[in-house]
């Protein structure tokens, strides 16, 4: 009986596996760095690697598996398991991923967005459990979104429905992201620029941070606690652009629970306070809008990627 599944969650910065049973327990998981450079061959046979490693030390094969789920910070056409584009890995598009791995590979393979996937997670098992609407945000080395509209998830015409990161804030200004514009949300707030922000802002602001060093979150969390003035200019920064791509979606969806995860979130209150007060700012009327952070922590892409096969 074919009732394990595998979970596969990609990231800009790493890759994780979860292998499921029948009754849904992780019962084992793994976990890589990932390489920014890679191209989508090369990525796709790194996944084939790692999946049949987990197999093998849990004495299984390929027909004990129902299914395996991928998800990618990806645009993917998702009928067809398509990566079209991927902004934290630009070497990774105009890929056929799906039929790539189903070639080498004799067992069901879903792929999807990230952040839906997190949202499907977090709806079924999280912070968004009994919720009609839900809308999932990742703010980590990237920012997106996962739409969860009356119970179901929405992916809209192509599959990448969510990809708030990339919609345009100030278009042609700004830093390039990887999605080929400048002027996105996620060059203003994600993770993955703070460094080049930062010293964009190095002029204009006193500073103990070490700039001959690549400053990623871990360092400007500690420079705000320290009271750093260049570290709390990018954060209110980036706590004014998450707030407004916030604003724009519910104006848009009119959905009242936001649901954040990813390693943004450590920040905790010293983000998302400047982020909430952001948005009322912006909010003139005065009906809730629930801000919950994601309860499943570092596991919801691969219970989410799991999830894609059930």
């Amino acid at each position: 009986m074919k009732a394990y599944r595998i979970g596969i969650d990609v990231g800009g910065t790493k890759i994780a596996y979860g292998l499921f049973d029948e009754d849904n327990n992780l019962i084992d998981r793994l976990r890589e760095a990932t390489d920014p450079s890679i191209d989508g061959p090369s990525l796709a046979d790194q996944i084939l690697r790692q999946i049949r490693t987990v197999l093998q030390r849990n004495a299984l094969e390929e027909k004990d598996l129902k299914g395996i789920g991928v998800c990618m910070p990806s645009f993917i056409l998702f009928d067809e398991g398509f990566i079209c584009m991927t902004s934290a890995m630009t070497n990774v598009r105009d890929f056929p991923m799906r039929s790539y791995m189903a070639e080498r590979l004799s067992v069901p393979i879903v792929l999807d967005n990230d952040s839906n996937c997190a949202a499907l997670a977090e709806y079924r098992f999280g912070a968004g459990r009994g919720s009609r609407h839900m809308v999932y945000m990742s703010a980590s080395t990237g920012i997106g979104s996962g739409l969860i509209l009356n119970g179901e998830m929405f992916r809209g015409s192509y599959g990448w429905a969510g990809e708030s990161g990339h919609m345009l804030i100030t278009p042609d200004e700004g830093l390039m992201c990887g999605c080929r514009n400048r002027g996105c949300f996620m060059s203003w707030a994600a993770g993955k620029d703070i460094s080049r922000r930062v010293r964009l802002k190095a002029d204009s602001f006193d500073t103990k941070m070490d700039l001959t060093r690549d400053v990623d979150g871990v360092a400007l969390l500690a420079a705000c606690r320290e009271g750093d003035p260049l570290a709390l200019a990018e954060l209110d920064e980036m706590a004014h652009y998450l707030a407004v791509c916030l604003f724009n979606i519910y104006q848009l969806l009119n959905v009242n629970l936001f649901v954040f995860g990813g390693g943004l979130t450590h920040f905790g209150d010293l983000l998302f306070d400047r982020v909430r007060k952001e948005f009322d700012r912006y909010n003139h009327i005065p009906q809730p809008v629930e801000f919950r952070f994601a309860e499943l922590k570092q596991d919801f892409g691969i219970i989410g990627a799991s999830e894609l096969v059930r």
